[in-house]
Protein backbone atom coordinates (compact mmCIF):
# COMPACT_ATOMS: atom_id res chain seq x y z
CA UNK A 1 0.00 0.00 0.00
CA UNK A 2 1.10 3.64 -0.49
CA UNK A 3 2.50 6.01 2.09
CA UNK A 4 0.37 7.38 4.90
CA UNK A 5 -1.59 10.54 4.05
CA UNK A 6 -0.27 13.82 5.41
CA UNK A 7 -2.16 15.45 8.26
CA UNK A 8 -2.93 19.15 7.85
CA UNK A 9 -4.10 21.38 10.68
CA UNK A 10 -6.27 24.33 9.72
CA UNK A 11 -5.72 27.54 11.69
CA UNK A 12 -7.45 30.90 11.43
CA UNK A 13 -10.25 33.06 12.69
CA UNK A 14 -13.63 31.41 13.18
CA UNK A 15 -15.15 34.44 11.45
CA UNK A 16 -14.24 32.61 8.20
CA UNK A 17 -16.37 29.48 8.65
CA UNK A 18 -17.12 29.11 4.93
CA UNK A 19 -13.41 29.29 4.11
CA UNK A 20 -12.66 26.62 6.73
CA UNK A 21 -15.34 24.42 5.19
CA UNK A 22 -14.03 24.89 1.63
CA UNK A 23 -10.40 24.39 2.67
CA UNK A 24 -11.25 21.27 4.66
CA UNK A 25 -13.01 19.76 1.68
CA UNK A 26 -10.21 20.72 -0.74
CA UNK A 27 -7.56 19.23 1.55
CA UNK A 28 -9.59 16.04 2.00
CA UNK A 29 -10.06 15.70 -1.76
CA UNK A 30 -6.30 16.17 -2.12
CA UNK A 31 -5.84 13.09 0.05
CA UNK A 32 -4.91 14.75 3.32
CA UNK A 33 -6.30 14.13 6.80
CA UNK A 34 -7.74 17.41 8.14
CA UNK A 35 -7.68 18.64 11.73
CA UNK A 36 -9.91 21.69 11.99
CA UNK A 37 -12.17 23.73 14.22
CA UNK A 38 -15.11 22.04 15.94
CA UNK A 39 -17.77 23.46 13.62
CA UNK A 40 -17.87 25.29 10.33
CA UNK A 41 -21.52 26.15 10.96
CA UNK A 42 -21.34 27.94 14.32
CA UNK A 43 -18.62 30.39 15.35
CA UNK A 44 -17.21 30.65 18.85
CA UNK A 45 -19.36 33.67 19.75
CA UNK A 46 -22.56 31.84 18.91
CA UNK A 47 -21.46 28.51 20.42
CA UNK A 48 -20.50 30.15 23.72
CA UNK A 49 -23.29 32.75 23.81
CA UNK A 50 -25.12 31.34 26.84
CA UNK A 51 -22.05 31.22 29.07
CA UNK A 52 -20.99 33.57 31.83
CA UNK A 53 -17.79 35.54 31.30
CA UNK A 54 -15.89 33.05 33.49
CA UNK A 55 -17.31 30.01 31.68
CA UNK A 56 -16.59 31.61 28.31
CA UNK A 57 -12.97 32.39 29.22
CA UNK A 58 -12.52 28.83 30.52
CA UNK A 59 -14.06 27.33 27.37
CA UNK A 60 -11.91 29.50 25.08
CA UNK A 61 -8.77 28.50 26.99
CA UNK A 62 -9.74 24.84 26.62
CA UNK A 63 -10.35 25.25 22.89
CA UNK A 64 -6.94 26.95 22.51
CA UNK A 65 -5.24 24.02 24.30
CA UNK A 66 -7.10 21.55 22.11
CA UNK A 67 -6.08 23.41 18.96
CA UNK A 68 -2.42 23.42 20.09
CA UNK A 69 -2.63 19.64 20.34
CA UNK A 70 -4.03 19.50 16.81
CA UNK A 71 -1.06 21.56 15.60
CA UNK A 72 1.30 19.14 17.35
CA UNK A 73 -0.43 16.19 15.66
CA UNK A 74 -0.35 17.79 12.19
CA UNK A 75 2.39 17.29 9.63
CA UNK A 76 1.75 20.80 8.32
CA UNK A 77 -0.47 23.83 8.94
CA UNK A 78 -2.76 25.67 6.54
CA UNK A 79 -3.61 29.19 7.67
CA UNK A 80 -7.06 30.41 6.67
CA UNK A 81 -6.11 34.05 6.08
CA UNK A 82 -9.09 35.46 4.18
CA UNK A 83 -8.30 38.96 2.94
CA UNK A 84 -4.89 38.64 4.57
CA UNK A 85 -6.41 38.65 8.06
CA UNK A 86 -4.40 36.87 10.75
CA UNK A 87 -5.57 37.60 14.28
CA UNK A 88 -3.69 37.38 17.56
CA UNK A 89 -4.63 33.78 18.37
CA UNK A 90 -3.80 32.64 14.84
CA UNK A 91 -0.41 34.38 15.06
CA UNK A 92 0.18 32.46 18.28
CA UNK A 93 -0.73 29.19 16.54
CA UNK A 94 1.65 30.01 13.68
CA UNK A 95 4.43 30.62 16.20
CA UNK A 96 3.71 27.24 17.82
CA UNK A 97 3.84 25.53 14.41
CA UNK A 98 7.08 27.31 13.52
CA UNK A 99 8.60 26.31 16.86
CA UNK A 100 7.73 22.70 16.10
CA UNK A 101 9.25 22.98 12.62
CA UNK A 102 5.91 22.41 10.85
CA UNK A 103 5.61 23.57 7.25
CA UNK A 104 3.09 26.42 6.98
CA UNK A 105 0.93 27.17 3.97
CA UNK A 106 -1.49 30.06 3.58
CA UNK A 107 -4.87 30.01 1.87
CA UNK A 108 -4.15 33.42 0.33
CA UNK A 109 -0.79 34.94 -0.61
CA UNK A 110 1.06 36.65 2.23
CA UNK A 111 3.02 39.87 1.96
CA UNK A 112 6.41 39.36 3.56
Amino acid sequence: MGSEPRVVGLCGSTRFLDAFDRAGLAETLAGRVVLSIGSTHVGDNEALAGMSAFERADALAGLARLHRHKIEMADEVLVINVGGYVGESTRSEIEIAMGLGKPIRYLEPVER
